[in-house]
């Protein structure tokens, strides 16, 4: 059998969730028996989202093949089981690089390169490589970034045109659209949704189905109004309401509606009946939690909601493991120096988190979050550039360094604890470039890091240019600082901790974008867990135990 394909689109307005409602009919699919492959089609001409501002775009997700791609590579990585790799995020700039450099090989033959066929062409390859990433894929979802109307967007909405017309029996297209209740006039308007599909139709692309994001279900005379004037099967119009709680919701609404059997029954796949029974205990747990948690977040970016995106959810995830409520308080790290207290600005918090980042800017705010964690016994987790801090504020406080730094923030520091990784002789061969990708780390026996990940070999993703700087190593470890996972075969620090402390670790990985809602990551489970049962007075006799 043909694979198949999914495009979807979004109309009248962006940030409708198309990369959760994707992910969604994903994972609807795979409860279906079905192996799916994803694409995010992004219009922007950035080759990457790597070198762009958390405020513009939010959170950088890593791929296990090094690739910096789209956040919503994120929600397909939670929802679904689908391969993730740099065939999985197309953008722009990647298709035109690629189309000029074939240009100046000549590989055109001297032809005039143009929009279309070349830039079309080379939008349809890459949907076919995604498709070609594991032989079983039987259907592929590609969510196209931006909204319909965008003049960025025309390139890939004629891609897909083309696309559909070589194969009009294995594609359908799903229009996400906004469906307003305005208040005034106490009535639901369709007309933007109307004017959106008739966009499309103009480009050439007819819907097969229009999902509705809208406050409240839509009536049926709403719906078969929006059918009517969008030439759409009445069956084919769904509404994609708010959901109360949690976005984890969404795939169990959108199967009551029968979202799932109407898109086999379009694409003419036989498939067994969808299996939701493990999503909908772990919903249950969600929604029914029987205690709290309240973790503070220091960064730099959290008047962002998706900077983070990945690590709030993995919190979330160990939350709803521990059943449990989440409450995260974000604190702004350059507001800690200047607010005078550590205690006043961030005190009430059960355990604190340090995620990745860049730059000097509240980077002192963090190494005092680290020190007050250290100094009161409180769960601290550092993730990245977070282990980077808590090494730095051990060698200020404990070590008596007080000038050390990283040579990210102050290149002339007398006591460069961590630094760039080319400025450390014994690992020359991995150069000064950013370190991306899973990395293999090995994990000492009798360690926190163990008992957490309960084996002793890991791989995880990295994102950063500055490692531990292993010079300080021996003056480190007898002061009280464990290292307990190094690289594979290398001696690149990859996890510390703190031997007489209830839970302070840090990780140079981000192991954020390895959890799963059915599968928590280790380290957010057990940094919950302890500060759900961490109940003896500190300093507490050692902890260090793999039982």
């Amino acid at each position: 059998m043909s694979i198949k394909y999914i495009f979807i689109t979004g109309g009248v307005v962006s940030s409708l969730g198309k990369g959760l409602t994707s992910a969604s009919i994903g994972h609807l699919l795979e409860c279906r028996g079905l192996r799916i492959a994803m694409l995010k089609l992004d219009p922007y001409l950035n080759v990457d989202p790597g070198t762009m501002n958390p405020f513009q775009h939010g959170e950088v997700y890593v791929t296990d093949d090094g690739a910096e791609t789209d956040l919503d590579l994120g929600h397909y990585y939670r929802f679904t089981n689908t391969p993730l790799s740099k065939l999985s995020n197309t953008t722009s700039g990647q298709i035109y690089d690629t189309v000029i450099k074939k240009e100046r090989r000549g590989d055109y033959l001297g032809k005039t390169v143009q929009v279309i066929p070349h830039v079309t062409d080379e939008i349809k390859a890459r949907i076919r490589a995604a498709a070609e990433q594991e032989k079983e894929t039987q259907v592929v979802l590609i969510e196209i970034g931006g909204t319909v109307g965008d003049i960025e967007s025309l390139p890939f909405l004629e891609a897909i045109r083309q696309f559909r017309y070589e194969r009009p029996k294995d594609c359908i297209n799903i229009h996400l659209t906004y469906v307003p209740y305005l208040k005034a006039a106490g009535e639901v308007k369709t007309k933007p949704t109307q004017h959106s599909a008739q966009i499309l139709r103009e480009i050439g692309i007819m819907p097969d189905m229009i999902l509705c994001r809208c406050e409240q279900p839509l009536s049926e005379e709403i719906k078969a109004k929006i059918s009517l004037f969008c030439n759409v099967p009445l069956d084919a119009v769904v509404d994609e309401k708010d959901v109360a709680h949690t976005v984890y919701e969404v795939p169990v609404e959108l199967h009551r509606q029968g979202l799932d059997e109407k898109i086999c029954n379009m694409l003419g796949l036989k498939s067994g009946a969808a299996d939701l029974s493990r999503w909908e205990k772990m919903l249950h747990s969600a929604l029914h939690p029987k205690g709290k948690v309240k973790v503070g977040i220091v960064g730099k970016y959290m008047d962002h909601q998706d900077a983070y995106k990945s690590v709030f959810e993995a919190l979330y995830h160990a939350a709803i493991a521990a059943g449990v409520s989440l409450e995260i308080r974000r604190f702004e790290s350059d507001r800690i120096v200047e607010n005078g207290s550590v205690e006043k600005a961030i005190g009430g918090c059960d355990g604190y988190l340090v995620p990745g980042g860049f730059g000097e800017r509240g980077w002192e705010g963090k190494v005092l979050t680290a020190k007050y964690c250290r100094e009161n016994g409180l769960p601290y987790f550092g993730l990245c550039l977070g282990m980077q801090v808590m090494i730095v504020e051990f060698a200020r406080h404990v070590l008596g360094l007080e000038n050390a730094h990283s040579t990210e923030v102050d290149p002339n520091t007398p006591d460069p604890v961590i630094s760039m990784i080319s400025e450390q002789k014994k690992i020359k061969e991995l150069g000064g470039t950013m370190r991306l990708g899973s990395y293999p780390c090995v994990i000492k026996k009798g360690t926190l890091a163990e008992r957490c990940y309960g084996k002793n070999l890991i791989r995880e993703r990295h994102r950063h240019r500055y490692e531990f700087n292993n010079e300080y190593k021996t003056a480190f470890e007898e002061k009280g600082m464990v290292f307990s996972g190094t690289l594979e075969r290398g001696v690149l620090c990859e996890i510390s901790e703190l031997a007489d402390h209830p839970w302070m670790l840090g990780v140079q990985f981000h192991p954020e974008f390895k959890s799963k809602p059915l599968d928590v990551h280790p380290l957010f489970k057990d940094f919950i867990k302890t500060i759900l049962l961490e109940k003896a007075p500190w300093p507490a006799s050692p902890r260090l135990t793999t039982a």
